[in-house]
This record gives C-alpha cells, sequence and structure tokens, in this order.
C-alpha cells in the first residue's frame, strides 16, 4: 500500500522521458514568443520546460498534489510559467487566443478532445499525444468514424510524429503518435448549424440498420430519403462508415434544405448519445486500481482505453 502522502495518479499516465525528443517537438510546432500555452496533465514537466523556451506564457495544469508541489518548486525562477493545481477536464478554458501542447492520460482522450473542440473560444491548435488507434479514430481511417465526424468541419487532424514506446516511462502496451488538431478558418459548417449536423450525424451513424439508406428511410420516408440521397450523390446501400467525409457535407447541405418538420426527426440525437456515454462511463470508473492487476491484464486495461463511450456506440 503507498504511504498517505505518495501520489497514486501516476499509475494512470505514460510519462514521456526523452528531453531532447520533447525539445524537437516543441520547436516542429507553430508556437512563438507571444502565444499562450496549456499544458493539460503536466506531470513532471518536461513539456513545460521546452514550451516556457518558446511561449510568452504558459499555463502548466497538473491533478496529482505530489506533482504539483514538484512542478512549483521546478518552475518557481521561470515567471512566463503558471503552475495550477486543478482536474484537466473541470479547469476553465481561456476566452483568448491560446495553444494546447499535452501529454494527458490515454484514459481521458475521448473526454479532454471533446473539451477542447466543443468549447466557446477552442484552442488555435492541440498537439495532443494519443494512442495511434485513437488518433487513427479522429482521422477517420481506416474507415469513417463518429468521432472523426462530430470534429471535422471545424478542426483539420493529422500525425506529426510517430513515438518508439521507449519514449515513455512506463512503456505503453500501445503505439502512441503526436496529433495535430487545427481549428479551421473558416468552418466548413457555421457555428449556427452545429446542432444540426452533429444530430444528422449521430442519428444515422448509432442506428442498428446498417445502410445509410435504411437508416435515412426509417427516420424521413422513403420518398425523402430516396430524394435526399440522390441530391447528396450516396449510394442508399452504403454504410456511415464507408461514406468519405466529403459525402457528409454534401448530405449535410441537402438535409438542411427539408422543411423544419422533417429535420426535426433527428432532434436530440447527440444529447441521447450523450446520456448513454454517461452511464458506460460510470461502469468504466469502477474497473479494478491499475498496480492490482496483473502484466497481462494491465496490458488489456491500456487496450481498453481506447474503447471509450463515443467509440464503443458506434458500428464498425
Amino acid at each position: 500500500m503507498p504511504a498517505h502522502n505518495e501520489s497514486t495518479l501516476w499509475r494512470t499516465q505514460n510519462f514521456l522521458r526523452d528531453r531532447t525528443l520533447v525539445l524537437r517537438l516543441v520547436s516542429r510546432a507553430k508556437i512563438g514568443p507571444t502565444d499562450v500555452v496549456y499544458d493539460l496533465g503536466a506531470g513532471g514537466g518536461i513539456l513545460t520546460d521546452a514550451l516556457a523556451r518558446r511561449a510568452g506564457r504558459v499555463i502548466a495544469v497538473e491533478k496529482d498534489p505530489a506533482l504539483v508541489t514538484r512542478l512549483k518548486a521546478r518552475f518557481h525562477d521561470r515567471p512566463n510559467v503558471e503552475i495550477r493545481h486543478a482536474d484537466i477536464l473541470a479547469h476553465p478554458l481561456p476566452r483568448a487566443a491560446y495553444v494546447v501542447f499535452a501529454s494527458p492520460p490515454f484514459d481521458a482522450t475521448s473526454a479532454i478532445v471533446r473539451k477542447l473542440t466543443s468549447a466557446a473560444a477552442p484552442p488555435r491548435d492541440a498537439y495532443l499525444v494519443l494512442q495511434r488507434e485513437a488518433a487513427d479514430r479522429y482521422l477517420g481511417r481506416p474507415r469513417q468514424t463518429l468521432a472523426g465526424l462530430l470534429i471535422a468541419p471545424w478542426f483539420s487532424v493529422r500525425i506529426i510524429h510517430r513515438f518508439a514506446r521507449s519514449d515513455f516511462a512506463p512503456s505503453p502496451a500501445v503505439d502512441v503518435v503526436m496529433v495535430r488538431m487545427r481549428k479551421r478558418g473558416p468552418p466548413l459548417i457555421a457555428g449556427s448549424d452545429a446542432r444540426l449536423y452533429r444530430d444528422l450525424v449521430v442519428a444515422l451513424f448509432v442506428s442498428r440498420i446498417p445502410s445509410v439508406g435504411a437508416a435515412s428511410t426509417r427516420l424521413f420516408g422513403r420518398r425523402v430519403s430516396r430524394r435526399l440521397l440522390y441530391a447528396a450523390q450516396i449510394d442508399p446501400a452504403s454504410s456511415p462508415s464507408a461514406l468519405e467525409f466529403s459525402a457528409w457535407l454534401r448530405l449535410f447541405r441537402e438535409f438542411a434544405r427539408l422543411p423544419s418538420g422533417l429535420r426535426g426527426a433527428v432532434a436530440g440525437a447527440e444529447r441521447r448519445l450523450r446520456r448513454k456515454q454517461r452511464r458506460l462511463q460510470k461502469i468504466h470508473r469502477t474497473r479494478v486500481p491499475r498496480d492490482a492487476l496483473s502484466p497481462a491484464s494491465r496490458r488489456g486495461e491500456a487496450s481498453s482505453h481506447l474503447v471509450d463511450p463515443i467509440f464503443a456506440t458506434v458500428p464498425s
């Protein structure tokens, strides 16, 4: 058993260990002396240190009280570094322009990405260390995903670095990459249409009916569905995951022209999905503490972090 004052939160996180690598990654980022950068889940401060050499101001947010104490001692003489003791999911984001550069806990990926991309003022750029499979889902490959579609009109996503497992302590049981999520300007869908787009995508994507044609027929009726898909140049037999993002954009633009009564058929779809997610998260939080698991079970636990609720609800 750990001592009462011993840190235990580190057991859910894999920390970067190579200072030279971190300096190289930060040097490649679009960060300059006028930027405010948030390091979410700062850990021991390896990213904070590199960021402070380039950014005008660095906000290092860390939940673990033992690590916060260490961070404050390490950066007490760095005037452009501010240490905040807070849960990164509860900490408010600024209204002014900012950048995120972080290596957060892998099992918080979905919640962190949702927080950043749905913020009233999203970051200009978010550089995030993610498990590769999670990154692929936001990229929509090898097949389209709901997670990717829900952010694609407002953010472009690409992988900018592939890590070796030995770059972390402890070494993860999965492949890890760094992604850059860049806010689009202008967005591909206006903010005023965001809820309608997201409800449409969710309503069609989480349907247990395997084809877009059958799912849209159930929602809008056969006649409207056929006209809608024809105008959007979509094969009704296609599955939601087989459609390119460009096809989803065409579909939404045609859908947005329908009478309000028909558009109402998808109203609240995302809200209902979020409720389902919260129920799944309650189950997820009851898992056995990591250091009570055998090595084999721990490897399985690392993989299970990829199946966060928004992914688990979506048919492959």
